[in-house]
């Protein structure tokens, strides 16, 4: 059994919720819900105090709650001197506090870069810094604190939480519970660290392999699979109270471009798009979806005028609140990203958003331009104040569902009894058991026996942990082989492995009985293929597991046995370990199609494909 590992605590926070609420706080509940709870109200009762509320406030107050922004530093109110110059530079104040009081943001997000992220406590801490700065205000409000929690290879909250399997190997697993269960426990465990909107699940279907921006973020590339496990993991964070966000509207799944980088085009007909795209979109607003997450991208057969859908209003409005009738929160991808920065000035994209019809503009890259560019809209005609009113009803209704009038802390109670425990490290082991996939075994090398085949030398790939706490993974997988009996070695031989590297490996294979190699995203002229073809001619069998997109069996020189494991975080790592030793069946089934690399018409491996021992 995984033990726990030991949470150290910064500094303390062993005060009640009671002692939390602050006398402010306590009013601001009061004054926007009553002593009634939320739940309990009708739904134009909360909003006739939620509006009574907005009409209080200054338009500079208005303006700040649809902003979503990150700081630097790890506490509130007295981060890092380096933290505080970061600060200063890119947004004009010294710390999060400073940051609310002059924009009065309605929301922050968090980054391991930009420091939030450094273990449970600490984070709990800074977000109760963040409310108790949020409810000093004039207008005291909580705020929403986000982060981007998909799990897999993005993963904001690293150990000692708890790290569940990515999307597409919940893909591969297929099955709704586990899914469900997996946003449940990543829920619970980010509200606990009072972090309450998680920009998951991704609803992108993945329909093009060479989408590089997208890949194992998506469960696959069955549009209807994917709109089961979305509207399952919707279920499982919101009843965690955690809201969950649908993403990247209206579809990303079929790009080759990335759009932090560029623009992409997506040239589905409006008959594709609604077969393809949409039906992931549909089911997370059946499910009640909270907040859906916009997408930089172009997509001519909604939108002539070839906008980003982010400043798209036939798109923003005309299909996603008008034909889908959705009414909740909308939320942009970052504003710092190229693909939304190219065809219009940064003073130009967070009007337009608004103008488009969307609530909360995430990120922007100056937050003082952006802030400004709203105000003067708004003052000069172009922004009406009813149609702000409107992004900060939604808001504000998304706060008060999730309790935050009420009590917007987290305690070291609730970090201690929730994050990592014994209970749902167990539940991650158990869903990623479910997961690994089985493309090749000749010769039934596999499982690998601790009696004749006991010497393993692991090599390949160790890409960056998506959390910067686990990792890394030739150092992981070697350590998982050990433990389940095998004389395992390790050595990393990277994504472009040189010729001296390859030569480091064959002469380190010797002996061995079996190498594995750790493999991401080949490409026809990678060099990884010629490690595992140098590799296989020594005559020692070779294994080879895809840490990222499946599709590396395409391109691979016959090696003797193909595993899927959809990432390279040490959940997904130690469940491949178990398949090849035989711990653990290989259930896992692709979730999308492979192609032959010389002839991507023809499928190789279709959807639902795997082998079983």
């Amino acid at each position: 059994m995984q033990q726990r590992p030991r949470l150290v605590q910064q500094r303390p926070l062993r005060t009640s919720r009671r002692t939390l609420l602050t006398a402010t706080a306590t009013a601001a509940a009061a004054a926007a819900l009553g002593a009634t709870p939320a739940h309990a109200q009708p739904a134009h009762s909360k909003d006739r105090e939620l509006r009574r509320i907005i009409g209080r406030m200054s338009l500079e107050e208005k303006v700040g709650q649809v902003f979503v922004s990150r700081v630097y530093g790890e506490t509130a109110t007295d981060p890092a001197q380096a933290d505080i110059d970061l600060n200063l530079a890119q947004l004009g104040v010294r710390d999060a506090a400073e940051l609310i009081a002059k924009y009065h943001v309605g929301g922050i997000i968090y980054f391991g870069w930009a420091h939030n992220v450094r273990e449970p406590h600490q984070i709990a801490g800074l977000s109760n810094g963040i409310q108790k700065a949020a409810l000093r205000q004039d207008s005291p409000i909580p705020l929403l604190i986000s982060t981007d929690q998909e799990h897999g290879i993005v993963c904001r909250v690293g150990k000692p939480a708890t790290l569940m399997p990515g999307a597409m190997a919940l893909g591969a697993n297929g099955s709704r519970s586990d899914a469900r269960r997996a946003a449940r426990i990543a829920g619970r465990e980010l509200a606990a660290l009072g972090i309450r909107q998680n920009y998951a699940p991704v609803a992108d279907v993945n329909v093009n392999p060479g989408n590089i921006v997208i890949g194992v973020r998506s469960f696959g590339a069955d549009p209807e699979a994917v709109a089961r496990m979305v509207a399952a993991q919707v279920d499982g964070y919101q009843s965690a109270d955690i809201a969950a966000t649908s993403k990247h509207f209206p579809g990303h799944g079929d790009t080759e471009d990335d759009s932090h980088y560029s623009l992409p085009y997506i040239h589905h007909t409006r008959e594709e798009f609604e077969r393809l795209d949409l039906p992931p979109f549909k089911a997370a607003i059946r499910a009640g979806i909270d907040s859906i997450m916009t997408a930089h991208i172009v997509v001519p057969a909604l939108d002539p005028a070839e906008d980003p859908a982010t400043l798209s209003r036939p798109i923003m409005t005309g299909v996603l609140r008008e034909q889908l009738g959705y009414d909740g929160v909308v939320v942009t991808d970052s504003l710092g990203m190229e693909g939304v920065r190219t065809k219009y000035g940064d003073d130009r994209v967070p009007v337009l958003a608004l103008k488009a019809g969307v609530d909360q503009l995430l990120n922007p890259p100056s937050l003082e331009v952006a802030w400004n560019a709203v105000l003067a809209a708004v003052r000069s005609g172009e922004l009406t104040e009813e149609r702000l009113d409107e992004s900060i009803l939604r808001v504000l209704r998304l706060k008060a569902k999730l309790g935050l009038f009420r009590d917007p802390y987290t305690t070291d109670r609730d970090v201690d009894r929730t994050v990592g425990i014994p209970e749902h490290l167990r539940a991650a082991e158990q869903i990623a058991d479910e997961t690994t996939t089985l493309l090749v075994n000749t010769g039934k090398l596999l499982p690998l026996s601790r009696s004749s085949t006991p010497n393993v030398l692991v090599l390949g790939v160790d890409p960056a942990s998506p959390s910067g706490t686990t990792g890394p993974p030739t150092t992981v997988f070697t350590k998982a082989l050990t433990e389940l009996g095998f004389t395992a070695s390790t050595l990393p031989t990277g994504t472009a492995p040189t010729a001296a590297k390859i030569d480091e490996a064959v002469a380190a294979v010797a002996g061995k009985d079996v190498a594995v190699v750790l493999t991401s995203n080949v490409s026809a002229t990678s060099t990884q293929r010629t490690l595992v073809s140098r590799l296989a001619a020594t005559g020692v069998p070779v294994v080879t597991v895809s840490v990222n997109r499946p599709y590396d069996v395409a391109r691979l020189p016959e090696p003797k046995a193909v595993l899927a494991a959809y990432s390279w975080t040490d959940t997904e790592l130690r469940a491949a370990a178990r398949v090849i030793a035989g711990k653990a069946d290989p259930v896992g089934r692709l979730p999308v199609p492979v192609q032959r690399a010389d002839d991507p018409a023809t499928t190789l491996y279709p959807i639902g494909y795997g082998l079983s021992y």
